[in-house]
């Protein structure tokens, strides 16, 4: 009896384990956490803002219940087209492991209960900020990808919004601070997102999105185009010091950062393989999180 019992408790174990690793891959925990630290980074940056734990875990709960919702119901509409796919086709919709009701349930609560607490704990301008990024991304984006390149620009626009939600959430109002650190992850967002596309062209191209600017797949093309966004990062990265919102130690250091992505770009335009794409890949991932960080510890 106690054999049956233990081996009944640890297949009940085993489920549930199995049913939260679900749940992770639903919400796309990890690309979640990266949008959520942007928007806290952000909400910290503003003016008079200090960091006190019990708001910086409510808005981190709030980002990520929004986020989780808008990329739950990204798997939910893909689910056939992400079974195609051999980076995607083990997510639990597209893999038969979960039911879409389940997943649209879950998208439904998380996305609800999400922009609520943003309302109600910090304000409703962030928490309608909130709802627009989920529907931009969830309802316009994710069918977009099918029919035209374009959906790479309009994607960008909920990608940044965290951004600007932080700062409003801080400060109840829109201001020149938000949209600058809105405009840095928003140009960020082309050499890391066709870095992505180039690597995995294939797959997304067995499943019919047409992510890269070129209809030639990864060409010199789609290069020139990421070297054109990292300069554009270079000016725009300068603004937070301009703005008094960090210091000259944050500029350089950013500086440094957007040399280096454009570098990255322009090796991918000479060598044009998957190597070099990866490198961008991985190089604005770092980018990323340096700029945020030299930027909140060199705050003014």
């Amino acid at each position: 009896m106690n054999n049956v019992a233990t081996s009944v408790s640890n297949s009940a174990s085993f489920a549930l384990a199995s049913k939260v690793k679900d749940y992770f891959q639903l919400i796309k925990f990890t690309l979640s956490f990266t949008v959520v630290f942007s928007c806290v980074v952000c909400y910290l940056l503003a003016p008079h803002i200090q960091f006190n734990f019990i708001e910086v875990l409510l808005l981190f709960v709030a980002g990520m219940l929004i986020t989780g919702s808008a990329n739950a119901i990204n798997q939910t509409v893909e689910k056939d087209t992400d079974a195609l796919m051999k980076r995607t086709a083990s997510r639990p919709v597209a893999a038969g492991r979960m039911h879409e009701n389940e997943a649209w349930a879950f998208a439904i609560i998380t996305g609800i209960t999400g922009i609520l607490l943003m309302g109600f704990y910090f304000n409703w301008p962030s928490a309608a900020l909130g709802l627009c990024s989920l529907l931009l991304y969830a309802f316009v984006y994710t069918p977009l990808k099918k029919i035209n390149s374009i959906s790479v620009l309009v994607g960008a626009f909920p990608g940044a919004l965290p951004c600007l939600i932080g700062w409003v959430a801080a400060t109840g109002k829109l201001g020149m601070g938000g949209w600058i650190l809105f405009g840095i992850q928003f140009l960020w967002q082309f050499p890391h997102f066709w870095a992505i596309a180039w690597v995995a062209h294939k797959d997304y191209a067995r499943a019919g999105f047409k992510l890269l600017p070129g209809t030639e797949g990864p060409t010199k093309f789609t290069a020139l185009q990421s070297v054109v966004y990292s300069m554009l990062m270079i000016p725009v990265g300068m603004l937070p010091f301009y703005a008094h919102i960090s210091g000259v130690t944050s500029f350089w250091i950013i500086l440094a950062c957007n040399l280096s992505m454009v570098y990255l770009s322009i090796r991918l335009f000479t060598k044009t393989n998957v190597q070099a794409a990866r490198r961008v890949m991985f190089g604005s991932y770092f980018y990323l999180v340096v700029v945020f960080l030299s930027l909140l510890f060199d705050k003014i």
